[in-house]
């Protein structure tokens, strides 16, 4: 058996996992342990509005232990891992400076490489050229963009498949805001704000069948505890349909239901399905993107 943890002996906690795989129970148990304060690492739980529908923590969690950053982003908001690291950053110097333990806990990948300083420093893109390429992705498709893509940065435009949407928007992004090609910024690591060498790297790899089981229960759940309700407020904010609030998993299959499209029944089986094979994505990424310094834990 291992040592017990001790907070003196680390300086951070990293709990990474799939969605459903049970990283927050187990998040709330160690800072609880540990005299820690969790900080959170999810893209999606950032926003407000979407508390039961991104599986935020309940009331009982948040009384038990301190939580930073959840649902304080207006889901009507541009937000990017540069503004989380950025406000990480400060909510972790606070909780050190108090002698607490932080611990982050999430599933999105890019914000665990983006905090252990294995993301390239990226330019911040105005907002008026995010939205105008967003909606233009929705309009006019990604080819045009990628032939826009092509002209003013020959050398991503060769690189980029025309289907590989993400890519594409972002790299023009990029030569729309700053006059340069991506490819310049790449590579460029970012600061370390939490060693990997010197916290403790937990990443949660679930056995599928259980996974895929919690994934239905949790979904059925969410929709008896109140997901239709901030789905109809989402929806009444006229946020637009590029934006990333309004891609959560659940979003768009509830509002087909509520236009009179499919069944209650066939929204919650669509949503089940998008959310594992989303969860299979994740699963996919943390084999492949993080190194030997994470723990592979059973959950």
């Amino acid at each position: 058996m291992e040592q017990k943890l001790r907070q003196q002996d680390i300086s951070a906690l990293l709990i990474a996992g799939p969605t459903a795989s049970g990283k927050s129970a187990l998040a709330v148990k160690m800072a609880r342990e540990l005299g820690g304060e969790i900080v959170n690492a999810d893209s999606m739980q950032v926003y407000g509005v979407l508390d039961r529908l991104t599986a935020r923590p309940d009331s009982q969690d948040l009384a038990e232990v301190p939580h930073h950053l959840y649902g304080h982003v207006s889901p009507g908001t541009a937000y990017s891992t540069g503004i989380w690291l950025n406000q990480a950053t400060e909510v972790i110097a606070a909780i050190r400076a108090r002698g607490a333990l932080p611990v982050i806990v999430g599933g999105t990948g890019l914000y665990f490489r983006a905090l252990t300083g294995g993301l390239s420093e990226m330019p911040e893109i105005p907002d008026p050229i995010r939205n105008e390429l967003r909606t233009r992705l929705e309009t006019d498709g990604v080819e045009a963009l990628h032939a826009e893509l092509a002209g003013l940065d020959p050398v991503m435009g060769e690189r980029l498949r025309p289907a590989d949407r993400q890519r594409i928007l972002r790299a023009l992004e990029v030569v729309r805001a700053t006059g340069r090609s991506i490819t310049e910024f790449q590579g460029r690591g970012g600061a370390v704000i939490v060693d990997p060498l010197s916290a403790r790297c937990m990443v949660l790899e679930p056995a599928r069948p259980e996974l895929h089981a919690r994934i239905n229960q949790r979904f059925d759940r969410m929709v008896q505890d109140g997901a239709i309700d901030e789905v109809r407020q989402l929806i009444a904010l006229d946020i637009p349909p590029q934006h990333p609030a309004m891609k959560a998993i659940g979003v768009s299959q509830i509002a087909d239901y509520l236009a009179g499209r499919h069944s209650l029944e066939r929204a919650v089986e669509l949503a089940s399905t998008a959310t594992r094979q989303y969860a299979k994505r994740q699963m996919t990424w943390f084999r492949n993107q993080l190194g030997e310094e994470w723990q592979r834990l059973q959950p």
